[in-house]
Order: C-alpha cells, then structure tokens, then sequence
C-alpha cells in the first residue's frame, strides 16, 4: 500500500468495527453484505476506490471481536497482540461499493463475498457470509479518506486508453468497481469467469468497454473458460484451442505487477508505448498461465501488466 500521505496525525489506515446493515443474496454464488456504523465515517475514497484490497476480521469460535487499538498507527501489531485463539481470522477482500450521504456523512460499504460452501472447499469468510445477518459486527481494516493515495489499489493504467481486466468470481467485485470509478471515455474488454451463468451482475461501465461473463460447466475446473477467450481475443487462437486442466500451472501466489516482483525479478523501466494495460487476478494457477501467454508467447511488456493470485486451488488462504 502506498505510503503516500496528506499532512495528519491520524493514521493512514482506518480500523472500524462495523455493522451489518443488510445482507443480499444476489446470486447463487455471491452474497452481498452492506456495512454502516461512525467508525467507517472517514473510510476510502468514493469515485476512487477501483480494486483496494481491505482487511475483514471476522470474530473467532467465541463470537467475541477482539479489542483492537482504533487509532493504532500499526494496527498488525495489535492484531498480533491478541492470543491466537481470540483474534479471530482475518481475509483480504475488495470493496464492491462505497457510498456517503452527502447531507450526513453517513458511510456505507457493500463487500460481495464468494459462497464456497462445499465440504473441503469452505472457509470461515463464506461459513460467516451464508449465516449473515443485520445487527451482526466485523472488523474492517482500510485506507483513511483522504490521506493515503490509492492505499491498497494495484489499478494503475497510466495512460493506456484501452484496458484488457480479467478474472474469476474472487476477482469479479473489484473488476466491476474498477470500471464504475473509471473514466466514462475508457475502452477496453472485460472477461469474468463466474461458476454459472445466474452469476452474471450489473456493472455500470463505460460504453466503450465490453463484459463478458463466462460461466462455467459442472464441475468445470477455474481457467477453461477464461484462459481460451482472453487469449483468442489477443489473437493467439491455436494456444486457445489446446488449453487443458494439465495446462494451468499451480505454483506459489503470483504478484507481478509494473512496479513489484513477487517473483524477485528486476523492475526495468518500460519502453512500452502504452496504449493497453492489462489486470489480471484470480487463482493464481489461472493468473500464472495467463502470464505466460502473455509474456513469453506474445511479447506483452511485463510493465503493462499487473498479474495478482488472489487464491491457490486447493489452499485454504490466510490473511
């Protein structure tokens, strides 16, 4: 997160016990949770939020949330500080909606949470989403408004004017406010892997940007839908027509973007002309493949592209 800041004493990033105001079932796959409360009143920026990533603490076995320092300028520290068994768990997630009354002040905030509810596969985040109701509290940990210059966001096309977003249902929140906060004169493409078709959502973008909603089969592994048609749309269709479960490679969380290398490599100053950027995110097996694709087999320029595994197949994912 950027350490950029305004002149305050206040710390950069806000820790909010908030509220449960209303919870939507808006989709088979998705549920989204709409939080209030005064601690949230100087939380993100509206119109600049585009894919920030925030903390959610969810509240442990007890049901008690621990007793965090509010205006702590570390708040890690403090969470640490709890025993391990009363600090509960914490999950990164993105921000679908931030609104502020402009008579009150009053500020709210819609995360859509992903329902992986099947044995093997679920987590606390989806067990405490499907069971949600209004009244109930989290913990949301994110950037104070106005002081940290796109805390948490990896959105940074420059001055590309056409952009290519890509990414599964974890990653379809953040695409769909990427492209409400984004310029109305953007042009681009946007592919979204979905488990069904019902997962498709409303997402306001700009007229010159195209959503495609890719759902998959029964079953289906994540990738078969999204690798082939991002790569048949940059033109490389013999590599579209080949792609197979054995060819989605799964290694360590990927998080290669213009300006940092999860993987060490050297960040070289572009000489890309700019005119496309590229941000892809999801399970890291798809994120890495498409990364290849892109990279080596098609010459992308490594600074016009930000790769981020939000997830890893088959691990359970902390923080």
């Amino acid at each position: 997160m950027s350490a950029e800041t305004t002149t305050t004493e206040k710390p950069a990033y806000i820790l909010a016990r908030a509220e449960v105001r209303r919870v939507e079932r808006v989709s088979p796959n998705f549920v989204r949770v709409t939080f209030g409360g005064a601690d949230l009143d100087e939380f993100g920026t509206p119109g600049g939020v585009f894919d920030a990533r925030i903390k959610l603490i969810f509240p442990p076995a007890s049901g008690i949330l621990p007793p965090l320092e509010r205006d702590t300028p570390d708040w890690w520290a403090s969470f640490l500080a709890v025993p391990e068994d009363e600090r509960g768990t914490m999950r990164t997630y993105s921000i679908r909606d931030l609104r502020v009354d402009p008579a009150s002040g009053d500020t709210e905030v819609d995360i859509d949470f992903v329902l992986h509810l099947a044995p093997g596969l679920t987590g606390p985040a989806s067990r405490w989403a499907s069971a949600a109701e209004a009244g109930q509290e989290l913990i949301i940990i994110g950037p104070r408004r106005g002081v940290v210059a796109g805390g948490g966001t990896e959105y940074r096309p420059g001055d590309a004017p056409s952009v290519v977003l890509v990414g599964d249902e974890t990653a379809a929140p953040a695409i769909a406010r990427i492209l409400e906060d984004a310029p109305r004169d953007l042009r681009g493409t946007a592919f979204i892997e979905v488990p069904s078709a019902a997962d498709e959502l409303a997402i306001d973008a700009p007229a010159g940007v195209e959503v495609h909603w890719l759902a998959r089969d029964a079953d289906q592994a994540h990738g078969l839908q999204v690798i082939p048609a991002v790569l048949a749309h940059l033109g490389d269709a013999d590599a579209s027509d080949e792609i197979a479960v054995k060819d989605i490679e799964s290694d360590d969380l990927l998080w290669e973007t213009p300006a940092y290398s999860g993987l060490g490599e050297e960040i070289a100053a572009s000489d890309a002309p700019g005119d496309r950027y590229f941000w892809i995110a999801g399970e890291s097996g798809v994120v890495t493949t498409l990364r290849r694709h892109l990279v080596k087999d098609l010459g992308i320029d490594r600074g016009q592209v930000a790769f981020m595994g939000y997830w890893r197949r088959g691990v359970a994912m902390r923080g």
